[in-house]
């Protein structure tokens, strides 16, 4: 449970970071890549915000995996912090009875799902990894070097004492 706790801990931190690197991109001179980068950032929002639904059997409001409008960036970067947080909290306050829980929903695209809490919770930390991942392509694609969203490197700046073995 300590590592699903650091996760979430490192998926905030990353998150943050990813938003502050695209906050000095000039939106004028590269509208489409800053573009793409909002709406990734978007569409891993809106399935953080399934999942919370899901987790805590309500209805979430979502026919799709992003939204028709693309959100401020400034917004945006808010309203993950929050759900980055919420997902923090609810991760640890969870018992390892809790987290084997089966819950049956429903995709976006009407099909029937079953998982366990624990495992919509490690599909949020996966799913953010990997968009992320596509929106530090596509800042490279205009040589904006993104930040390296490593655990070891989330590890040893959240507790510089790892440096010393």
């Amino acid at each position: 449970m300590d590592t699903l706790l650091s996760l979430f801990a490192q998926k905030s931190w990353a998150n943050n970071e990813l938003f502050n690197v695209l906050a000095t991109v000039i939106a004028e001179q590269h509208a489409p890549v800053v573009h793409t980068a909002i709406r990734t950032l978007n569409h891993i929002y809106v399935v953080d915000r399934i999942f919370r639904a899901h987790l805590l059997a309500e209805p979430h409001g979502y026919t799709a995996t992003n939204t028709d409008a693309t959100p401020e960036l400034g917004e945006l970067q808010f309203c993950v912090a929050q759900t980055d947080a919420w997902f923090e909290n609810n991760a640890a306050t969870l018992s390892a009875a809790q987290c084997a829980e089966k819950i049956a929903f429903r995709f976006t695209d009407g099909d029937a799902g079953t998982m366990t809490r624990e495992e919509m919770l490690v599909h949020a930390i996966a799913h953010g990894f990997y968009h992320r991942g596509n929106v530090g392509q596509v800042l490279k694609s205009i040589s904006v070097a993104p930040p390296r969203d490593l655990y070891t490197k989330f590890l040893h700046t959240s507790d510089p004492t790892r440096r010393h073995a």
